[in-house]
């Protein structure tokens, strides 16, 4: 397998597929070197984040049981769907296509390519925005279980985060030096969920009859259930898939079939578990932070809270993973990653990168809001609008009409969703804003 180096501007011919020599552009990191088993892992570490905490506030509560049941599933098989869409795309037209932007602008040209990085990378800047207020909302439900003198606030713990988030981000150099790390997320994510499960459960077997009412007026609840339709596919979409199916041995698409349907399987299980039985503990009081609603043994809840830190760490490395790709390509950064070069530049750069996420998730620590605004500006267009699109494009010959109109919808359905998820999203930051002042202590 020749490797030659990419074009900076894709956009060629789709007619020029060969089989018996696929081209991969050139990249500073590891590709074509995991198994779909740690691929599937990589997947499944992202959906069972500590962002699994805050869905039975952000999802459930904003849609009740028949919504959010019927929600969560829907969005399951759609979100399965469409990733398996892009997963085929990998190596088409005698091509890798080891970023999202290469295979966009491969199909539409430069322009495309382009707009399709934008998306991108807001869309993974945002969820890393989110990984640090997780992880700083958990210290400081450590904090409080052991002091409530609000000596320390929000921003504080948030600053923290972000400084460990940098830390670990200059030790790992690329996404497949992951490896025992994943392991390590795993454990850490059975903690939080196991342990998010076991005291709802004790609490919502002891408490008296919960309120599963939607909370709001009527307007207010038309806003939060357009903005709830956003969270569901935030929950289970990277906006990353060629950058993960990159590293993924041959035969990489049939290889990330396995991971996806491990990942849409298995994976979903814990998800589905700490969110229904979280909304049923609490009703439309579930927290947008779950571990801070629960009740139990202080050790319990403690050690829950530092899985979720620490995990929410490991996460966010994967989500930054195509921007440090991006730059170390650039830059020519390869070979050790103890070289003084090297080791300076992640300092630098990924520091300076992380500085700027951890001031936003300091600012403005609206969780829910932002996975809603994430879900609508990026994930509807990224996983929804332009995989059905793209493969409408690429495909379009081998499609009877039936095909070619299933595929339309679902790009029109979507872009409307989009359109009204963003209002939505807006509007409750807004509100939000005018409540809490920015840096506010949530």
């Amino acid at each position: 397998m020749e490797v030659e180096k990419d074009d900076a501007t894709p956009g060629g011919p789709l007619n020029i597929y060969n089989e018996l020599a696929i081209e991969v552009p050139e990249t500073a990191h590891k590709i074509s070197s995991d198994s779909w088993f740690q691929a599937g892992f990589v997947l499944t570490t992202g959906i069972n984040s500590a962002y699994v905490l805050g869905y039975s506030g952000a999802v459930m509560v904003p849609l009740g049981w028949v919504g959010g049941v019927v929600g969560l599933i829907l969005a399951t098989f759609i979100s399965l769907y469409a990733n398996i869409l892009i997963a085929k795309l990998h190596e088409f037209g005698g091509k890798r296509h080891i970023r999202y932007r290469d295979l966009a602008g491969f199909v539409y040209g430069p322009k495309a390519y382009s707009l399709t990085w934008v998306l991108q990378y807001v869309n993974l800047f945002m969820i890393n925005v989110g990984y640090i207020m997780l992880s700083g909302q958990a210290l400081k439900a450590i904090y409080i279980t052991f002091r409530d003198d609000n000596a320390m606030k929000l921003p504080y713990f948030i600053a923290i985060a972000g400084f460990t988030c940098g830390l670990f981000a200059i030790c790992i150099p690329h996404l497949s030096a992951l490896r025992i790390w994943l392991g390590v997320s795993t454990f850490l994510s059975l903690v939080y969920i196991v342990t998010a499960i076991s005291l709802s459960l004790r609490d919502g077997i002891k408490a008296p009859p919960r309120d599963y009412s939607i909370p709001g007026t009527h307007t207010s609840k038309i806003f939060t259930t357009i903005g709830a339709s956003a969270s569901l596919v935030f929950a289970f979409n990277t906006g990353m898939l060629p950058e993960i199916q990159a590293t993924v041995r041959p035969p990489v698409v049939s290889n990330m079939m396995k991971a996806l349907y491990f990942q849409f399987s298995v994976g979903v299980l814990p998800l589905y578990a700490v969110v229904f039985i979280g909304y049923w503990a609490y009703g439309n009081g579930a927290s947008s932070y779950l571990l801070n609603s629960v009740n139990g043994p202080v050790w319990v809840k403690t050690f829950a809270n530092i899985s979720a830190f620490l995990q929410s760490v490991i996460a966010l490395h994967i989500f930054a993973s195509p921007m440090y790709e991006y730059l170390d390509t650039a830059y020519g950064i390869k070979g050790s990653a103890l070289r003084f070069r090297n080791l300076s530049f992640r300092i630098m750069v990924r520091g300076g990168y992380i500085i700027i996420t951890t001031f936003v998730s300091a600012a403005l620590p609206f969780l829910g809001d932002f996975m809603s605004l994430t879900g609508a500006i990026s994930t509807f267009p990224l996983t929804f609008i332009l995989a059905n699109h793209m493969y409408l494009v690429a495909k379009k010959q081998k499609m009877n009409s039936l095909q070619k109109s299933w595929h339309w919808l679902n790009v029109s359905f979507f872009g409307l969703m989009a359109v009204a998820a963003s209002v939505a999203a807006l509007r409750l930051i807004v509100v939000h804003s005018n409540t809490y002042h920015i840096f506010a202590d949530m």
